[in-house]
């Protein structure tokens, strides 16, 4: 029974940075994959969707040509092998990238196979029973897949078989208006799909403040993405070598006829087949792994990272998980996971930036606070560039003048939000932001003059 001082179960963005870390403390550190080194960011999301999120951009920029002055003699097309051609380059490179460094560390063994418990401190792979005091879950997740009715009797993409395709699908049927399903929406209505978004909520995002998602929705709309909210009773038929979608949404009831089908309805972890039974560790009910403010699980030396334990579910707070545990075993730190903000982008065309408090969560806490907006067209750099779409909200607390939250949705918001977030983490009043002296033409250049906007909530 091979003996080592760490087994690391998954290669996504967590599992390898800690594999690296504690194998540099001198520990022998063994790790798991199952399938593809990298995880769901380099091979199913960010890496991939991002590549074709790049080519979409460059295809509606080509159509939209002649705005600039520029003229495009001849057709624009699509070339769908050569998109994804260049996406599998690009996620190839990333996911050999992953691998190349773990076997190459010395401290590290590789076994390629799914890892399971057997036993408390023991983990089974190929046949293998490897034995650990230390043990990290790094197990990812996959698309959840709800029970509608002829669902099974058709044959549907997921986010990552999406991106295997080879053909400009002639009408994509996107269930699900959230953000993996509105970034799929407009990249294939950019190559030339017909797309359709159905969303059971009566808006799309709906965790984001209403003027957000209804600024999403026109941004859609403008480029003929038809939307179906408040959607329920479908039901899934195949008709030939179409598949039929039946629902009812304003009152309305619709056949939608599309050529492929695509689940984007959220997602869940790959924690059934874990042997997690054997050792005792708590999940939720959707079997998330339970953790502490350590990542820690309910049993003792075992960790949850990652998309696994339903604290965040992004590549950088995954990242962050491993940061956490690394500091506190390694370096004598007191690092929580309580000290995070949140924060993500929606890596629509323009992107939405989010950090912290929503403007409706403020509100609902009932704190004195402040708030700012601006129309994206309002601001010199976006008008110039001709992408004057969307609008920026800030939120302030009204007694400490910390920034609570703050919504970019426009040309940039993707990198501008950062400017905030680093504003919050230091903690420091948004006055400190409202002196500086921005550079022009910018977006940032704006935040310090809404900051001076401010006014009661």
């Amino acid at each position: 029974m091979p003996a080592f001082d760490a087994i690391v179960i998954g290669t996504g963005q967590a599992g390898p940075t800690l594999a690296h870390r504690l194998a540099g403390a001198g520990m022998r550190v063994a790790i798991l994959e199952r399938h593809y080194f990298g995880g769901t960011c380099v091979n199913t999301g960010c890496t991939p969707t991002k590549t074709m999120v790049a080519s979409a951009y460059a295809a509606r920029l080509a159509h939209r040509a002649g705005e600039y002055g520029v003229a495009i003699t001849g057709d624009i097309g699509v070339d769908m092998k050569k998109v994804k051609a260049r996406k599998d380059y690009v996620l190839g490179f990333s996911r050999r990238g992953v691998e190349r460094g773990l076997r190459s560390n010395a401290n590290i063994a590789v076994y390629q196979g799914h890892g399971r418990f057997a036993s408390p401190g023991k983990v089974e792979v190929g046949g293998e029973i490897l034995s650990a005091p230390k043990i990290f879950l790094n197990v990812g997740g996959r698309a959840f897949i709800p029970p509608i009715p002829g669902l099974d009797q058709v044959s549907y993409c997921t986010n990552s078989t999406l991106l295997d395709l080879e053909v400009v699908p002639q009408h994509l049927i996107i269930i699900g208006g959230s953000y993996v399903g509105l970034e799929f929406a407009q990249v294939f209505r950019r190559f030339g799909s017909k797309v359709s978004v159905i969303e059971a909520a009566p808006r799309l995002i709906a965790r984001e403040d209403a003027d957000t998602s209804a600024a999403v929705a026109d941004i859609l709309a403008r480029e003929e993405i038809a939307l179906y909210l408040g959607a329920k009773d479908l039901k899934v038929t195949k008709r030939g070598a179409d598949i039929v979608v039946s629902l009812e949404a304003g009152g309305v009831k619709s056949d939608l006829v599309g050529s492929h089908l695509l689940m984007a309805v959220g997602r869940q972890p790959n924690t059934d087949d874990l042997g997690l039974e054997k050792v005792g560790i708590a999940t939720d009910a959707k079997g998330y792994i339970s953790v502490n403010d350590l990542l820690e699980t309910s049993v003792p030396g075992i960790w949850a990272l990652g998309d696994c334990n339903g604290m965040g579910a992004f590549t950088h707070t995954a990242y962050n998980d491993a940061e956490i545990v690394a500091a506190n075993l390694l370096d004598g730190g007191t690092r929580r996971l309580s000290d995070r903000i949140v924060a993500y982008n929606l890596y629509t065309d323009p992107p939405l930036g989010r950090i912290g408090m929503t403007e409706a969560e403020v509100r609902k806490a009932g704190r004195p606070a402040l708030m700012a907006t601006m129309a994206m067209e309002d601001v010199s750099r976006a008008f110039e560039k001709g992408e004057t779409l969307g609008f920026m909200k800030i939120l302030v607390d009204g007694e400490s003048r910390h920034v609570l939250g703050a919504s970019i949705l426009g040309v940039g918001g993707d990198e501008v939000i950062h400017v905030l977030l680093t504003l919050m983490y230091a903690k420091a009043p948004y006055e400190v932001m409202q002196r500086a002296v921005y550079i022009h033409p910018t977006v940032s250049e704006l935040l310090p003059t809404m900051l001076g906007r401010l006014k009661p909530l």
